[in-house]
Order: C-alpha cells, then structure tokens, then sequence
C-alpha cells in the first residue's frame, strides 16, 4: 500500500509525468510479452491528464484550423477545460465523429506540389490521445533501423548510421523512393497489422475513421471524397501509422536468414525514406524487395530509386550529400564527407529571400531574429559532430546573406533606414545580434 507521502507525489504530479509513467508500464509489457494483444486502451484515450498532454502538445505544434475553422485563439476563448471536457463525454457516449479533413497543396521544389491533410484541432487532440496511448506497443516492436518520426531519434542518428555502415566497408547503396507513400497505405492491410498488437474494437474503430474520414479539397471544387487508402500527411497519428507499415520491410531486411541477411545488407530508415547499404546488393536482393514491396500495393519510384557504387557515385538522404571525397593533400585516398545538398541549400536561401520580403519595413533588430531562426536551424540540423561537414556551405550562405542584405537596404531610402549604403551584414551581427554562418558549427 501507499503512504501518505508517496500518494501526495502522485498527486503533485504534471500531466505529462502521468503520461511519461504509463507509457513505461505499457511499453514493457509490449517488450516483455512480444505476442500480447491490449484489450483495454480506450478508456485511457480519454482520461482528462491525458486530454489535456494532447491539448498541450497539439498547441505547441501550433497549425492552421481545420474544415470547422476553429482556431486555438477560439479555444482559449471559449475556455480550454471546457472544451475538452465536451471531447471526453463524446469518447464516453462513443459519440465522437471524425471530421473531413482539408487538403492543401504546399510547393515543391521542382515545380510540383504535396498535398497535406489538415483534420480539425478536435480530431488532432483525440489522435494525439490515442498517439500517447498506442505508440509505446509500437515502439517495442520497432527495429533499431528505423528513425522517423520516434520519440527520442532524429534525422542526425540516421545521418550516423549510414556513416558506420559505410565506414564498415560497404559502398552499395539502394537510394529507394516509394512512389506516393502516405496516400497509398491500404487501409484493410495497416488495419490487419495493428489488429496482431492491439484487440480493443473501440481502438480500432478511432484508427478506422480517421483513415476513412472524407477529404475536402478546394482545389477539386470544394467537395468532400471518401478515402479509400492513405493517410494523410498532417495528421497526428499518420507518422505512426506509416511507421507500423513500414515495420514489414524494416522487419524482413533485418531477418537472420533472410536473403538480406545473407548478402550482408543493412536498412536505414525515416518515415517513407530508405537506403539499403551492403558489400553487393545483387538482383535476388533487389527481386525480393520488389517482391514484398509489391504485396503490400506500394511501389518503388523507377525513376528516383537507385543503386549506386557510394565510392564513385554521390547520394543524396534528408537534405544531405554523401560522397567520396578527394584526399585534399594530394595523397592516393578519399574520405567520407557528408554535407548539405545543393538543393537544401537552395531552400535555406529561399527561405531568407521570403523572410526579407514578409519583412520589408521591419526594424534591423527584428530582420535579425527573424533571420536567426532560419540561420540557427539549419545549422543545427546539418552540423552533426563528427559526422558531417558543413562549414563550406555555412561560408557560401554568409557570402548569400550579406550580398541579400546588401540588396536589401540598398532599396531603401537614407531617410528610411540608417542602413542605406552600408555594409548591413556586418552591421546586424555587430550591433543587433544576427548570427554569421560561418561562425556556426565551430
């Protein structure tokens, strides 16, 4: 039994402490018991602690407002307790419905756009719950190779991986590309699979309208069209599901005795990106991938999946270049060298030409924060110690950002701005805090 002090700690708990203890419990169960099926997981769905670790997270994620336009400024107004109160009776009564989600199209770089579902903040809340709730099984089963999209990984521990593995000896690498992944999972085999790790029919009822709810696309006239695969990017519980699917391959390379385990052949993966690395990825290989790639109705990108010699050819993975190198002293060798790609340094550039034309007439101490933001991230992202090597890119955006910034105030007029005519990129890191590139990752 519990003393007085222990159920007082209990009680001064934070929400996501509550979350964090049971998501433990659950997760060693799922690891110890590799075949148990949970039975009892909706009731936990809508416990208020956990409710309101969902509202929390899914505000932080900010996002636009759904098909009903309810915004968290509505929400807040409307008082936060309340709200969630009204979405915990709906999970009781078993009365909650979800709501078409909206599709927008967000550019690409080549010209092409990536549709990205938008469910309502109700349904991003409840998914969030069921997220909290579910993902522990999951993450017991998942395989070390896998990266996207979990808690406590990153695109720099998948960066890494391929990294050893190359430095291992292998040089064969399959650059794969699923063709439109997100929207062709079919539901009845995701479903099929979830069903081996988790028997609670309300579970499986929340995940089955979700993947069916209608999608309202303005573009094609404002209508709402059934959903008969895929689930759509934006939504919360999407990553995890994909991840679930996904699982078959990850599961399958890393077989022992598998043909893959055989030839010596390594996956790493994130989210719908993959590379498999080995000393000789001959056809049997490639054919059983095809294979199983093909039972489960998804396809290889012909175009855009490619094996390549890694010490003759460059690939590129999340935004990276990975290539051999030259010995810069002349000797008779390479070595590894993994940088930023040049189209992720075409959109880090893009993304500084939008931020001075959204801020055309802002003050220089604001240009700068707002320009930090971009700059800090992007180095953070690509300056992964020991592993890559981004300190030529960072030299190449200080030379962009200042002749940007040059451009910049030379629009203005002296009377507008003091720093007409002057070497503004200096001026901003001396005086107003922005940070020089080059200075990064040192």
């Amino acid at each position: 039994m519990m003393n007085n002090l222990q159920i007082d700690r209990a009680l001064r708990k934070s929400d996501a402490e509550k979350v964090r203890d049971f998501q433990r419990k659950i997760y060693r169960k799922a690891k110890q018991e590799e075949a148990f099926r949970f039975y009892v997981l909706y009731d936990k769905v809508r416990l208020p602690h956990l409710l309101r670790e969902a509202y929390r997270r899914v505000k932080a994620n900010d996002g636009a407002a759904g098909i009903d336009s309810v915004t968290f400024d509505y929400i807040e107004e409307y008082g936060v307790e309340r709200y969630l109160a009204e979405i915990q009776e709906e999970l009781e009564s078993k009365s909650y419905k979800a709501s078409p989600v909206k599709r927008v199209h967000i550019p690409k770089g080549n010209g092409k756009t990536r549709p990205l579902g938008i469910p309502t903040i109700k349904d991003r809340i409840v998914q969030m719950s069921c997220k909290l709730v579910i993902e522990p099984i999951f993450e017991a089963d998942f395989e070390e190779s896998s990266y996207g999209f979990r808690p406590e990984r990153s695109p720099a521990d998948a960066i890494k991986a391929i990294k050893e593995l190359l430095d291992s000896g292998k040089s064969e690498v399959l650059d794969a590309d699923l063709s439109s992944y997100f929207d062709t999972i079919p539901h009845d085999k995701l479903l099929k699979i979830v069903g081996q790790r988790i028997s609670d029919k309300n579970i499986l009822h929340l995940l089955k309208m979700w993947l069916k709810a209608p999608v309202w696309d303005e573009s094609e006239g404002g209508s709402a069209k059934k959903n008969k695969k895929g689930t759509p990017q934006g939504g919360v519980i999407s990553p995890l599901l994909a991840n679930i699917y996904l699982h078959l391959v990850d599961r399958l390379v890393n077989k022992v005795n598998s043909i893959f385990h055989k030839y010596g052949v390594k996956i790493v993966r994130f989210a719908d990106d993959f590379v498999l690395i080995g000393h000789n990825i001959n056809k049997a290989v490639l054919d059983k991938l095809q294979t199983v790639i093909g039972r489960m109705e998804l396809t290889l990108n012909g175009e855009k999946t490619k094996l390549v010699d890694a010490s003759k050819e460059p690939f590129d993975f999340l935004g990276f270049t990975i290539r051999y190198d030259k010995d810069r002293y002349g000797r008779d060798r390479k070595y590894l060298n993994i940088v930023p790609s040049k189209k992720s340094q075409k959109k880090v550039r893009e993304k500084i030409a939008e931020c001075l034309r959204r801020n055309s007439n802002a003050a220089p101490q604001e240009v700068s924060k707002e320009l930090n933001k971009i700059i800090r991230g992007w180095s953070n992202y690509f300056g992964i110690s020991g592993v890559s090597y981004p300190k030529e890119a960072l030299r190449d955006l200080r030379y962009y950002l200042a002749n940007k910034l040059t451009r910049y105030y030379y629009r203005k007029s002296q009377r507008k701005s003091k720093l007409y005519r002057q070497r503004a990129f200096d001026v901003l890191v001396a005086n107003y805090g922005l940070i020089d590139p080059s200075k990064c990752c040192s």
